[in-house]
């Protein structure tokens, strides 16, 4: 037999999926955070640099695994440095890219709800 929930005189059968509304601040904030992560090369880039060791990469090393010119690469590692998903610091040269794995977290609570 099934069981059956009385949801008359105001009974919740549910818990809510979350206890309040985005408010303006965070829904922009996380709005440039998920633009940041809706393209395919920056997904590719995160990928590569979440699995490089210590989970650190230079940009010379990322241009051919997703096939694009420097200056594209470039910006793409621009636009996932601002949103917060990594950390930028340059060596002589070259710049080196740092996974910030707080920012995923982030990203992946808010979706766990």
């Amino acid at each position: 037999m099934l069981e059956v929930a009385d949801v008359s005189a105001g009974a919740v059968c549910c818990a809510p999926l979350v206890t309040e509304p985005l408010g303006q601040t965070d829904a922009e904030h996380l709005a440039v955070t998920l633009k940041a992560l809706a393209d395919p090369a920056r997904l590719r880039l995160l990928s590569i640099v979440a699995s490089s060791e210590d989970q650190e990469a230079c940009v010379c090393d990322l241009i051919e695994p997703v096939g694009l010119s420097q200056p594209t690469v470039s910006h793409h590692l621009k636009v996932l440095t601002e949103a917060g998903f990594l950390s930028r610091s340059k060596r002589g040269t070259w710049a080196y890219y740092r996974l910030q794995p707080a920012a995923l977290a982030g990203v992946t609570e808010f979706l766990a709800i």
